[in-house]
């Protein structure tokens, strides 16, 4: 009899033909720092369930989304399907924002130098007073705002020496998705550090966001906070996709729809956003 293992450490599970780890704050961030620790390439993000569905909707994405390292279930549902599909046995999410403050205290209490990518330059002139406050011993070794075009031909390359040159060790990118995800994942195989895709972390530790009620937080209903906030942009987002999400993942559960991950992408640099 085969005994299926629960809780974390079991690796990557299919949800929706997206792979997302079974992993919780500690070992997300033991996996980043180790990574810092040794100069290795490492490219992570977390999902929710937009994360999740712009892959289901683009085979590309999906494909560059399963290359990453580690990708964790940011948003309440989708832990639920990795427990529901996978019996992970997950207590909590893996939040990006809160992921963010964690690898920062590590990364403060190791020495380990982190750059900021992305986002406007008043965000980034509020979050990084905002971090030093937090974390006294934080070593930002560069920022560098979002320039929201294409990359020129040869940009990536000096965007990874600028990264390279600075000293840091961690870069945290603040794109939103899926550009973020685009961007970690061409810039992967330039870099010898962790690149972390946090999503509106930035926003949010600038004080710029301010994050819902934990009660909204545990039932799942951040999206509807957020829509609140912004439901011009944030609309099609969450009245679309999310019933979307929950009718594939009954289909995958019932075993109705098989949710086969694509073929794994080749890591290259290609076009982004920078």
């Amino acid at each position: 009899m085969t005994v299926e293992r629960t809780g974390v450490g079991q690796g990557k599970r299919n949800v929706l033909g997206v792979l997302v780890d079974v992993t919780d704050y500690s070992d997300a961030s033991n996996r980043i720092i180790e990574a810092a620790r040794d100069r290795r390439g490492y490219a992570v993000t977390a999902l929710a369930v937009h994360g999740v569905m712009t892959g289901v909707q683009d085979r590309a994405h999906n494909a560059r989304l399963n290359s990453f390292d580690l990708v964790t279930p940011d948003g309440q549902p989708v832990r639920w399907a990795l427990n529901l599909l996978h019996a992970a046995g997950l207590t909590d999410r893996v939040y990006g924002p809160t992921l963010t403050l964690e690898v920062l205290k590590r990364a403060a209490d190791e020495g380990l130098p982190v750059y900021l990518y992305g986002s406007t330059q008043p965000t980034l002139e509020r979050l990084v007073p905002a971090l030093e406050r937090m974390f006294p011993a934080l070593k930002i070794a560069g920022v560098e705002a979002s320039k929201f075009r294409a990359a020129q031909p040869g940009e990536p390359a000096e965007i990874a020496e600028r990264i390279k040159s600075s000293g840091a060790r961690i870069v945290l990118v603040g794109l939103g998705c899926p550009r973020q995800e685009i961007f970690a994942y061409a810039m992967r195989p330039l870099l010898d550090m962790p690149l972390l895709a946090v999503g509106a972390a930035f926003d949010y530790h600038a004080g710029l966001l301010k994050n819902p009620p934990p009660w909204m937080q545990k039932y799942a209903l951040e999206w509807l906070w957020r829509l609140g906030l912004e439901p011009k942009r944030l609309w099609k987002r969450y009245l679309l996709l999310n019933p979307a999400y929950l009718s594939r993942l009954a289909a995958q559960k019932s075993s109705l729809w098989k949710a086969t991950p694509p073929p794994a992408a080749n890591e290259q640099v290609e076009t982004f956003a920078v």
